[in-house]
């Protein structure tokens, strides 16, 4: 296989792995909780749990590394780990914010349909946006602040709705926890991307793909920690048999949700970091954008759940600004390219 093939191959295959994660995390997390599922901490646990299936193509990188060193007679045999104990600890600390993020997640999505989650999780383009202005000091164009605009509708839209779209058993109390409890997810995802993109920056180092997954790997373990930490503190290993036990679809079906929770949401991981990696940030964020409706359809056929005219018009303004701002993305990187041309 030319290196051409290679790379279309991959780009497919994280394209792929990221439309899986992207639609199946939210919906089995869903179900989990749809069917009687109540522990939170073991629901934040399941999103990075899956991580250490990225070992293997990192020990297939190394093996590659190691055979290429010695083919060319260099003395310094290939080092084990490309990550610097600088980057190490930056991603530890990017893990535990990761850590807060799932458990915020988890937690809003037990009060939430998963339908109405994708279109309030789809704020964070607008949090993203105000915390690179501040950190690394992107500047806001007309097309992110109109995005801004039409997904802040969509929300407060979805916001003053409840009454159609509350989970049987759920009180508006409760409602209105996991609708902030979401948006407060998205904010602090928001905050995380810019800080990876900081840390990039200053790494010192050549970003390739086998240091960007041992990046994803310290951070998926540093936030599997943090929610292990709490699952222990929140007795939910000793809960776990008898939740089993009296779960809606059986006690088999509970143990074969959490495993596909955990594979799903290590694909959306997995994909996404690969296609920033193979194309750029923009396909991936096009993709999600995609899959919003796509999510929204599978929520109505697997989860039964309600898709009223409001959140209609809500996925529409979500739809809209995603696509303003993704256009005035491509808008400047073309700007970019241009201006490096001409100075070529």
């Amino acid at each position: 296989m030319d290196s051409g093939m290679k790379r279309n191959f991959l780009i497919a295959l994280n394209c792929l792995l990221l439309a899986l994660g992207d639609t199946g995390g939210p919906i089995t997390s869903r179900l989990y909780f749809r069917h009687g599922g109540h522990r939170n901490w073991l629901s934040s646990f399941l999103e990075t749990a899956g991580f250490p299936v990225l070992l293997i193509p990192l020990s297939l990188s190394y093996l590659n590394r190691r055979r290429q060193s010695r083919q060319s007679l260099v003395s310094d045999s290939a080092p084990i780990l490309l990550i610097t104990p600088r980057l190490f600890l930056a991603c530890i600390c990017l893990g535990f914010l990761t850590g807060v993020d799932d458990f915020l997640y988890a937690y809003g999505l037990s009060f939430l349909p998963v339908s109405t989650s994708v279109i309030l999780l789809s704020t964070h383009l607008a949090f993203t946006a105000f915390f690179a202005f501040l950190i690394v000091r992107q500047r806001f164009t007309a097309f992110s602040i109109n995005a801004i605009a039409l997904l802040t509708t969509g929300a407060v839209m979805l916001g003053l709705h409840i009454s159609s779209d509350r989970p049987e058993g759920v009180t508006d109390r409760q409602y209105y926890l996991g609708f902030f409890l979401i948006i407060a997810t998205a904010a602090l995802y928001g905050l995380v991307l810019p800080l990876i993109e900081l840390t990039y920056r200053k790494s010192g180092k050549e970003i390739t793909y086998t240091l960007v997954m041992e990046m994803q790997v310290v951070m998926a373990a540093a936030a599997t920690v943090f929610c292990l930490v709490g699952m222990v503190i929140n007795k939910d290993f000793q809960a776990i048999r008898e939740e089993a036990k009296n779960y809606g679809l059986g006690e088999v079906k509970y143990y074969v949700v959490l495993t596909w929770c955990a594979i799903f949401w290590q694909f959306f991981f997995l994909g996404t970091v690969g296609v920033i990696f193979c194309v750029n940030t923009l396909l991936a964020a096009v993709i999600v954008a995609v899959f919003i409706p796509v999510t929204e359809i599978l929520g109505v056929i697997f989860l039964h759940e309600k898709f009223s005219s409001e959140k209609g018009v809500a996925l529409v303004l979500a739809l809209w600004g995603l696509a303003s701002y993704l256009y005035g993305e491509r808008k400047k990187n073309k700007k970019i390219n241009e201006s490096l041309i001409d100075h070529a």
